[in-house]
């Protein structure tokens, strides 16, 4: 019982904390609170659950996510996101969400202008081409620059699959 009121209140605080409706919280949620709070990343937050990478992105990074909205993950087929989420498929679900994750913070401005290639916590390369824009692989970046105490959030309109 103790319990789950602590993590009410934990889930209170990250939200207040991020929508800076705590004026003397001088701190930044991490980037799991952040998208928590945000709402619109339901499925991604469960998602990081069922990988256990929670604690991964809880630590101080810092960390670039390109984070899929509900919606990018409502595109996928029919069946795929239930199918990633159960406990046997926890490998191939880890692959992809390391793959929407880049060490280091990287901002838009810093990709502003380029083409670039850059190596995931995954291990493989997203294309990124910030020339009119930015876009990775084939998703756009549609709202850019969510800061975190532990990085940024790139939101993103297509999951990106390695």
């Amino acid at each position: 019982m103790k319990r789950r009121s602590f993590l009410k209140m934990t889930a209170v605080g990250a939200t207040f904390a991020a929508l800076g409706a705590c004026a003397d919280m001088n701190t930044t949620p991490d980037i799991v609170d952040t998208a928590v709070a945000a709402g619109s990343f339901t499925t991604l937050v469960a998602a990081v659950q069922a990988a256990g990478l929670v604690d991964t992105l809880k630590s101080p990074g810092p960390f670039t996510v390109f984070a899929p909205t509900d919606e990018a993950f409502a595109a996928l087929p029919a069946g795929t996101v239930e199918n990633l989420l159960k406990p046997e498929n926890k490998d191939q679900l880890t692959a992809i969400l390391t793959y929407h994750v880049v060490p280091g913070q990287t901002l838009a401005a810093d990709l502003a202008g380029q083409r670039l290639s850059v190596a995931t916590v995954n291990g493989a390369n997203l294309h990124i081409d910030g020339r009119n824009g930015v876009k990775v692989e084939k998703a756009n970046v549609i709202q850019a620059d969510v800061l975190a105490s532990n990085g940024v959030i790139h939101v993103i309109d297509k999951v990106l699959l390695p």
